[in-house]
């Protein structure tokens, strides 16, 4: 075969190679990433991060809407968690679910800045700042940001109405009694949400009673639905077979911005 023949042979392989090419996770996520609404609409949704509740104390970087996205997989398991829920007089509720790197990486700059204490009294009373990282309170990676993992708790069915937080109330302890915490229409877990504090250690044994009934509900029923939880948080489950193990996006908290 002549070479300018040979030439033009190999030009239309490798083109017909790039036309069955692996889509690279970027991709691929226009085939997995939903909104909950979309999946399971009853699942309630009090994104923390978009707002100023959070110990941070403002809105983190990347969160441009108050809700919740996720892989499809771990979409459809809370959609099967919720229906065996309602059957018991409960819903379902989202603190957090699909989590940009650029979020993470705020809380990583905000643990540096030690001085920025405004939220202490509320989500770390115990713990000094200088040993968020020490302690495993703040990382530098985030499952969430794989897309599979989710903050969620248990509201009894009709939920009750929760006020919103205004900015510069006085904070109270999240391990105080619920009834002296911030006003969250949850079942009492014993913690609020993202208590930086051993009592949100899953099987702490100080909690007890319907604290500990709570908490077993919400996990034996996640893990049925096929997730499973971070001993150290409550309220973090993972969907057992993530889609995306191994990768960390960081699109912005956007129904609008899900590639």
């Amino acid at each position: 075969m002549p070479i300018s023949a040979r030439i033009r042979t190999f030009a239309v392989t490798l083109a017909a190679l790039a036309a069955i090419a692996v889509p690279t996770p970027a991709q691929a996520t226009s085939r997995s990433f939903v909104a909950l609404s979309d999946v399971a609409p009853s699942i309630l949704q009090d994104i923390r991060y978009a707002t100023r509740h959070n110990f941070v104390g403002q809105r983190v970087d990347g969160y441009l809407e108050p809700t919740c996205i996720l892989t499809r997989q771990a979409a459809e398991g809370l959609r099967a968690a919720q229906a065996q829920l309602r059957k018991r007089g409960y819903t379902l509720k989202v603190y957090d679910c699909y989590r940009p790197q650029r979020a993470v990486d705020h809380f990583v700059r905000w643990a540096k800045h030690l001085t920025d204490e405004k939220m202490k009294a509320e989500f770390y009373p115990n713990v000094a700042k200088d040993r968020l990282f020490a302690d495993g309170y703040i990382a530098e990676k985030s499952g969430h940001s794989r897309g599979s993992t989710m903050d969620l708790t248990l509201v009894k069915i009709p939920p009750r109405p929760q006020r919103p937080y205004f900015p510069g109330e006085p904070l109270r302890p999240c391990f105080a009694p619920q009834d002296r915490r911030f006003p969250d229409n949850m079942v009492d877990m014993g913690t609020g949400y993202d208590c930086f504090d051993p009592l949100a250690h899953t099987d702490n044994p100080a909690i007890t009673g319907i604290e500990r009934q709570n908490r077993d509900l919400l996990r034996t029923t996640l893990i049925a639905a096929g997730f499973h939880n971070l001993p150290e948080e409550w309220w973090h489950y993972t969907l057992d077979n993530e889609p995306f193990p191994d990768t960390y996006f960081d699109f912005p908290v956007s129904r609008h911005a899900l590639p």
